[in-house]
Protein backbone atom coordinates (compact mmCIF):
# COMPACT_ATOMS: atom_id res chain seq x y z
CA UNK A 1 0.00 0.00 0.00
CA UNK A 2 3.05 2.27 -0.18
CA UNK A 3 2.77 5.04 -2.36
CA UNK A 4 -0.99 5.16 -2.28
CA UNK A 5 -2.12 8.29 -0.10
CA UNK A 6 -4.37 7.48 2.76
CA UNK A 7 -7.12 9.87 0.87
CA UNK A 8 -7.91 7.74 -1.89
CA UNK A 9 -7.63 4.66 1.07
CA UNK A 10 -10.34 5.83 4.14
CA UNK A 11 -11.93 8.09 0.70
CA UNK A 12 -14.37 4.41 0.48
CA UNK A 13 -14.54 3.93 4.36
CA UNK A 14 -17.66 5.38 5.75
CA UNK A 15 -17.12 7.74 8.45
CA UNK A 16 -16.77 6.40 11.86
CA UNK A 17 -20.38 7.69 14.04
CA UNK A 18 -18.73 9.28 17.20
CA UNK A 19 -18.51 7.26 20.37
CA UNK A 20 -19.29 6.36 23.40
CA UNK A 21 -19.69 9.69 25.59
CA UNK A 22 -15.87 9.99 27.66
CA UNK A 23 -16.53 9.29 31.26
CA UNK A 24 -16.89 12.67 33.68
CA UNK A 25 -13.61 12.76 35.40
CA UNK A 26 -13.12 15.46 37.74
CA UNK A 27 -9.99 17.36 38.40
CA UNK A 28 -7.76 15.73 40.44
CA UNK A 29 -4.73 16.76 42.44
CA UNK A 30 -2.01 15.95 45.20
CA UNK A 31 -0.53 12.94 42.74
CA UNK A 32 -3.96 10.76 42.62
CA UNK A 33 -5.86 9.57 40.06
CA UNK A 34 -8.94 8.06 39.85
CA UNK A 35 -11.50 6.04 37.06
CA UNK A 36 -15.17 6.79 38.35
CA UNK A 37 -16.85 4.83 35.82
CA UNK A 38 -14.04 3.59 34.04
CA UNK A 39 -13.44 0.05 33.76
CA UNK A 40 -9.75 -1.23 34.32
CA UNK A 41 -8.15 -4.03 32.64
CA UNK A 42 -7.19 -7.02 34.06
CA UNK A 43 -5.43 -9.99 33.02
CA UNK A 44 -8.38 -11.72 30.87
CA UNK A 45 -8.99 -8.74 28.47
CA UNK A 46 -5.85 -9.76 26.82
CA UNK A 47 -6.77 -12.01 24.04
CA UNK A 48 -3.81 -12.02 21.77
CA UNK A 49 -5.06 -9.58 19.55
CA UNK A 50 -4.45 -5.65 19.36
CA UNK A 51 -6.05 -3.54 21.89
CA UNK A 52 -5.48 0.10 22.47
CA UNK A 53 -3.77 0.64 25.83
CA UNK A 54 -4.66 3.86 27.44
CA UNK A 55 -2.33 4.43 30.55
CA UNK A 56 -3.63 6.05 33.48
CA UNK A 57 -1.52 8.58 35.05
CA UNK A 58 -2.09 10.87 38.34
CA UNK A 59 -2.46 14.45 38.14
CA UNK A 60 0.13 17.30 38.53
CA UNK A 61 -1.25 19.89 40.49
CA UNK A 62 1.21 22.50 38.87
CA UNK A 63 0.47 21.17 35.46
CA UNK A 64 -1.29 22.13 32.57
CA UNK A 65 -3.83 20.26 31.10
CA UNK A 66 -7.15 17.90 30.78
CA UNK A 67 -5.61 14.71 32.28
CA UNK A 68 -5.21 11.21 31.33
CA UNK A 69 -8.81 10.82 29.82
CA UNK A 70 -9.04 13.70 27.29
CA UNK A 71 -10.14 11.64 24.33
CA UNK A 72 -11.01 9.02 25.56
CA UNK A 73 -13.12 6.67 24.35
CA UNK A 74 -13.36 7.51 21.26
CA UNK A 75 -9.96 7.88 19.94
CA UNK A 76 -9.20 4.63 20.89
CA UNK A 77 -12.23 2.87 19.77
CA UNK A 78 -11.99 4.42 16.35
CA UNK A 79 -7.86 3.77 16.00
CA UNK A 80 -8.28 0.12 16.41
CA UNK A 81 -11.33 -0.02 13.99
CA UNK A 82 -9.21 2.09 10.94
CA UNK A 83 -6.44 0.11 12.29
CA UNK A 84 -8.45 -3.37 11.47
CA UNK A 85 -9.78 -1.31 8.13
CA UNK A 86 -6.40 -0.48 7.05
CA UNK A 87 -3.77 -3.48 8.18
CA UNK A 88 -4.39 -7.11 8.62
CA UNK A 89 -3.28 -6.90 12.53
CA UNK A 90 -6.17 -8.70 14.51
CA UNK A 91 -7.59 -6.41 16.37
CA UNK A 92 -9.91 -7.04 19.80
CA UNK A 93 -13.50 -6.22 19.28
CA UNK A 94 -16.58 -8.11 21.74
CA UNK A 95 -18.98 -10.39 20.64
CA UNK A 96 -21.16 -7.05 19.25
CA UNK A 97 -18.16 -5.79 17.38
CA UNK A 98 -17.19 -3.18 19.64
CA UNK A 99 -13.63 -2.28 20.40
CA UNK A 100 -12.20 -3.44 23.69
CA UNK A 101 -9.94 -0.92 24.60
CA UNK A 102 -8.12 -0.62 27.46
CA UNK A 103 -7.52 1.24 30.93
CA UNK A 104 -3.95 0.62 32.41
CA UNK A 105 -2.57 1.89 35.75
CA UNK A 106 1.51 2.38 35.47
CA UNK A 107 1.33 0.15 38.41
CA UNK A 108 -0.69 -2.64 37.37
CA UNK A 109 1.10 -6.26 35.93
CA UNK A 110 -1.61 -5.69 33.08
CA UNK A 111 0.74 -2.84 31.71
CA UNK A 112 3.11 -5.57 30.41
CA UNK A 113 0.77 -6.87 28.09
CA UNK A 114 0.51 -4.18 26.16
CA UNK A 115 3.09 -3.96 23.32
CA UNK A 116 1.31 -0.13 22.81
CA UNK A 117 0.07 2.19 25.63
CA UNK A 118 -1.15 5.83 24.66
CA UNK A 119 -0.92 9.30 27.27
CA UNK A 120 -3.02 12.36 26.17
CA UNK A 121 -2.36 15.57 28.02
CA UNK A 122 0.48 15.00 29.79
CA UNK A 123 1.25 18.34 30.93
CA UNK A 124 -0.90 17.23 33.84
CA UNK A 125 0.86 14.50 34.69
CA UNK A 126 2.77 13.47 37.73
CA UNK A 127 4.94 10.27 38.43
CA UNK A 128 5.61 9.23 41.69
CA UNK A 129 9.37 6.86 41.96
CA UNK A 130 6.85 3.81 41.71
CA UNK A 131 5.37 5.24 38.52
CA UNK A 132 8.42 6.42 37.02
CA UNK A 133 10.42 2.54 38.01
CA UNK A 134 7.28 0.56 36.66
CA UNK A 135 7.01 2.57 33.22
CA UNK A 136 11.19 2.74 33.17
CA UNK A 137 10.93 -0.80 33.26
CA UNK A 138 8.03 -1.69 30.73
CA UNK A 139 10.06 0.67 28.30
CA UNK A 140 12.96 -1.25 28.46
CA UNK A 141 11.72 -4.36 28.16
CA UNK A 142 10.45 -3.32 24.81
CA UNK A 143 7.25 -1.72 25.49
CA UNK A 144 6.37 1.69 23.75
CA UNK A 145 4.68 4.90 24.92
CA UNK A 146 3.06 7.56 22.66
CA UNK A 147 2.49 11.14 23.99
CA UNK A 148 0.22 13.29 22.47
CA UNK A 149 -1.48 16.64 22.95
CA UNK A 150 0.27 18.97 25.08
CA UNK A 151 1.07 22.59 23.64
CA UNK A 152 3.33 25.33 24.25
CA UNK A 153 6.57 25.35 26.63
CA UNK A 154 4.59 25.30 30.04
CA UNK A 155 3.46 22.00 29.38
CA UNK A 156 5.90 20.72 27.64
CA UNK A 157 8.70 21.96 30.65
CA UNK A 158 6.03 19.69 33.04
CA UNK A 159 6.49 17.09 31.16
CA UNK A 160 10.02 17.45 30.63
CA UNK A 161 11.03 17.25 34.47
CA UNK A 162 8.61 14.49 35.69
CA UNK A 163 10.02 11.95 32.12
CA UNK A 164 12.99 12.67 33.57
CA UNK A 165 12.12 10.83 36.82
CA UNK A 166 12.35 7.64 34.65
CA UNK A 167 14.80 8.41 32.29
CA UNK A 168 17.63 11.27 33.24
CA UNK A 169 18.97 13.18 30.08
CA UNK A 170 22.54 12.24 30.66
CA UNK A 171 21.38 8.70 30.03
CA UNK A 172 18.65 8.94 28.12
CA UNK A 173 18.55 12.50 26.16
CA UNK A 174 15.37 13.75 24.27
CA UNK A 175 16.32 13.86 21.01
CA UNK A 176 14.57 15.65 17.72
CA UNK A 177 13.16 12.84 14.97
CA UNK A 178 14.34 13.24 11.43
CA UNK A 179 11.81 13.61 8.99
CA UNK A 180 12.66 10.47 7.36
CA UNK A 181 12.57 8.48 10.31
CA UNK A 182 11.07 4.59 9.65
CA UNK A 183 8.51 5.59 12.53
CA UNK A 184 6.89 8.08 9.77
CA UNK A 185 6.79 5.16 7.16
CA UNK A 186 5.92 2.39 8.29
CA UNK A 187 2.40 1.73 5.67
CA UNK A 188 1.92 5.36 4.22
CA UNK A 189 4.40 8.20 4.02
CA UNK A 190 4.06 11.29 6.23
CA UNK A 191 6.64 14.46 5.51
CA UNK A 192 5.87 14.91 9.11
CA UNK A 193 3.81 14.56 12.11
CA UNK A 194 1.28 17.17 10.92
CA UNK A 195 0.01 20.18 13.02
CA UNK A 196 -3.28 18.97 14.41
CA UNK A 197 -5.93 21.40 16.46
CA UNK A 198 -9.10 19.76 18.64
CA UNK A 199 -11.96 20.77 16.43
CA UNK A 200 -13.18 23.51 18.35
CA UNK A 201 -9.94 25.01 18.73
CA UNK A 202 -9.93 24.82 14.86
CA UNK A 203 -13.57 26.32 14.84
CA UNK A 204 -12.71 29.12 17.17
CA UNK A 205 -9.41 29.91 15.90
CA UNK A 206 -11.44 30.43 12.40
CA UNK A 207 -9.18 27.96 11.04
CA UNK A 208 -6.07 28.00 12.68
CA UNK A 209 -4.30 25.42 14.19
CA UNK A 210 -1.78 26.50 17.13
CA UNK A 211 -3.69 26.36 20.17
CA UNK A 212 -1.11 28.59 22.12
CA UNK A 213 -0.24 30.87 19.00
CA UNK A 214 3.55 31.92 18.82
CA UNK A 215 4.16 29.66 21.67
CA UNK A 216 3.03 26.41 20.31
CA UNK A 217 3.98 27.37 16.50
CA UNK A 218 5.94 24.73 15.97
CA UNK A 219 5.26 20.57 15.68
CA UNK A 220 7.88 18.93 17.66
CA UNK A 221 8.23 15.37 17.21
CA UNK A 222 10.53 13.53 20.09
CA UNK A 223 11.91 10.58 20.88
CA UNK A 224 13.66 8.76 23.88
CA UNK A 225 15.59 5.90 22.29
CA UNK A 226 16.32 2.51 24.16
CA UNK A 227 20.08 1.62 23.98
CA UNK A 228 19.53 -0.29 20.71
CA UNK A 229 18.20 2.64 19.34
CA UNK A 230 14.55 1.67 19.21
CA UNK A 231 12.07 4.53 19.63
CA UNK A 232 10.40 3.74 23.05
CA UNK A 233 9.05 6.92 24.18
CA UNK A 234 7.32 9.12 21.46
CA UNK A 235 6.04 12.41 21.96
CA UNK A 236 4.33 14.69 19.91
CA UNK A 237 4.58 18.16 20.86
CA UNK A 238 2.11 21.24 20.03
CA UNK A 239 -0.59 18.84 18.40
CA UNK A 240 -3.84 17.01 18.93
CA UNK A 241 -3.32 13.70 16.86
CA UNK A 242 -5.53 11.79 18.88
CA UNK A 243 -8.33 14.16 18.05
CA UNK A 244 -8.51 13.65 14.41
CA UNK A 245 -9.52 10.18 15.72
CA UNK A 246 -11.99 11.04 18.17
CA UNK A 247 -13.47 13.87 16.26
CA UNK A 248 -13.70 12.05 12.90
CA UNK A 249 -17.25 11.84 12.72
CA UNK A 250 -18.58 15.64 13.32
CA UNK A 251 -17.55 17.58 10.68
CA UNK A 252 -16.61 16.97 7.21
CA UNK A 253 -13.97 19.54 6.42
CA UNK A 254 -12.25 18.59 9.63
CA UNK A 255 -11.89 15.12 8.85
CA UNK A 256 -10.18 15.53 5.15
CA UNK A 257 -7.95 18.38 6.52
CA UNK A 258 -7.06 16.61 9.47
CA UNK A 259 -8.16 13.22 10.33
CA UNK A 260 -6.66 11.50 6.99
CA UNK A 261 -3.27 12.64 8.42
CA UNK A 262 -3.93 11.98 12.04
CA UNK A 263 -5.10 8.32 10.76
CA UNK A 264 -1.67 7.60 8.61
CA UNK A 265 0.55 8.66 11.77
CA UNK A 266 -1.57 6.83 13.91
CA UNK A 267 -1.57 3.60 11.86
CA UNK A 268 2.36 4.36 11.22
CA UNK A 269 3.55 4.45 15.09
CA UNK A 270 1.11 1.60 15.58
CA UNK A 271 3.05 -0.83 12.93
CA UNK A 272 6.41 0.23 14.16
CA UNK A 273 5.54 0.14 18.07
CA UNK A 274 5.08 -3.39 17.26
CA UNK A 275 7.42 -4.47 15.24
CA UNK A 276 10.68 -2.92 17.00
Amino acid sequence: MRGRTVAAVLAGVALVAAGTAAAQIGRRGGGRFRTPGVKVASMADFDGKFHYCRAVYRDNPRGDGGGWSTDYPSADTNLMIRFSELTKAPVGFDASGYPQHLVVPLTSDELFRCPFIMMQEVGALYLTDEDAARLRLYLLKGGFLWVDDFWGSYAWSVWEEEIQKAFPPNEFPIVDLPADHPILRMLFEVPSVPQIPAINSWFSLGGGTSERGADSAEVHTRAILDPNGRVMLLMTHNTDVSDSWEREGEDQDYFYRFSVDGYAVGINVLLYSMSH
